[in-house]
């Protein structure tokens, strides 16, 4: 049986009408290595229309690989399609913004119109990739507007760049090289209007699932008044080509080891130094399902014994982040055991953390089936 390969991408999605609209004019497509997000304009002349019409061509049209220039192609006949439908259906002025990436292993190609957003979580760190095409924007670049004031300002829905304005529009084109174990994330206004930069970061940073990371955004921005329509993705960047990069570095690292041994044994008394070095060494693999630490390195040399089993944890790797969970798979090297042992518990506390975290989701909603019970029963003892 052939092996199928791993996936590039985890990835988790939801969008809400929010609290002060009628209907959910955003649409999006969450169909690797196709993700975008679409938030439409137009009320009663019909924004759900126009971005679902922009979303349906770009589905069609879009490429299979992170080419930037095709995708803005993608997106400008995206842009034709919504002005043609509009006339033919007496919409005039209606309109969507778009945020589409494709995203194979570590490269991502991103194509914008208008004030959704794509950000990039990198080391802990939250990064715009791309700027918003709004009257607020162009204020806060003048110096005019802080991003504070632009969060609350009356003309901050004003954008200034939409699909099915101009048919000579052009998308913004921006090429990322991502790492693994970096998120990915696509919204619309209706998340970075309700919810500030800070808890976002903090929220893509915290919550390992990207299912219940997109769901925790959403409800967040819910909590905070929900003004707008509010669509978000969340995409764990893996990386295939990171991966194979790594397995490059391993296959150096052993010939390494090897040429060490044979110039130490022809030198003469050092072949023990360099055997320690390798003992001295430790890595984390998945076996069983469960976290394994091994001392030495996890390459075979021929006629070397280059590892050596330590201990099985009781830390389960379906539990570990997607890009963690892609490292066990060919063994994650760290410099030494008591570095592994360190990688452990913080994968057992995080572990615990998730836990509590489900325990109290899971008691708030008994509490509030108990309280919907309790209200049901009294409203039959009234009757």
């Amino acid at each position: 049986m052939p092996n199928t390969p791993k996936p590039s991408t985890y990835f988790g999605s939801r969008t809400d009408v929010g609290c002060q609209r009628e209907r959910n004019e955003d649409s999006l497509i969450v169909s690797p290595p196709l993700f975008v997000v679409a938030d439409g304009m137009g009320g009663h002349k019909a924004g759900d229309v126009a971005s679902e019409v922009a979303v349906n061509t770009i589905a069609a049209l879009a490429p299979t690989i992170p080419d930037v220039d095709l995708l803005g192609r993608a997106v400008e006949s995206a842009n034709h399609a919504v002005i043609t439908a509009a006339q033919k259906s007496d919409r005039e002025g209606m309109g969507t913004t778009m945020t589409a990436c494709v995203v194979q292993g570590d490269k991502i190609a991103v194509a914008h119109v208008g004030d959704s957003r794509a950000y990039l979580l990198h080391a802990g760190k939250l990064q715009q990739i791309t700027r918003d095409h709004s009257w607020v924007a162009d204020m806060i670049e003048q110096g005019q507007l802080t991003p504070e004031e632009a969060r609350v300002h009356p003309n901050r829905s004003v954008i200034t760049r939409a699909l099915g304005s101009d048919p000579y529009m052009q998308p913004d084109l921006y090429e990322v090289t991502a790492s693994e174990g970096d998120r990915l994330l696509l919204c619309s206004d209706g998340l970075t209007s309700m919810v500030d930069d800070g808890s976002i970061q903090a929220m893509l940073a915290r919550i390992r699932d990207p299912q219940r990371c997109a769901a925790a955004l959403v409800n967040e921005a819910i909590a905070n008044g929900g003004a707008d329509n509010i669509t978000v993705i969340v995409i764990d960047i893996v990386g295939t080509n990171a991966k194979a990069e790594r397995r490059e570095r391993r296959r150096g690292r052993a010939w390494m080891v090897v040429l060490l041994l044979a110039l130490v044994g022809i030198i003469g008394g050092g072949v023990f130094a360099a055997y320690n070095w390798m003992q001295n060494s430790a890595y984390l693999v998945e076996e069983n399902g469960k976290v394994v630490i091994y001392r030495g390195i996890p390459d075979e040399i021929p006629g070397i014994e280059t590892h050596w089993l330590v201990r099985e944890t009781e830390v389960e790797v379906k539990d570990l982040q997607p890009s963690a969970q892609s490292r066990m798979a060919d063994g994650l090297v760290v410099d030494n055991l008591d570095a592994a042992e360190h990688l452990v518990s913080e994968y057992e506390r995080q572990a615990k953390e998730e836990a509590a975290d489900q325990m109290a989701r899971n008691k708030s909603a008994s509490s509030s089936a108990k309280e919907t019970s309790s209200k049901s029963e009294g409203g039959k003892k009234s009757s």
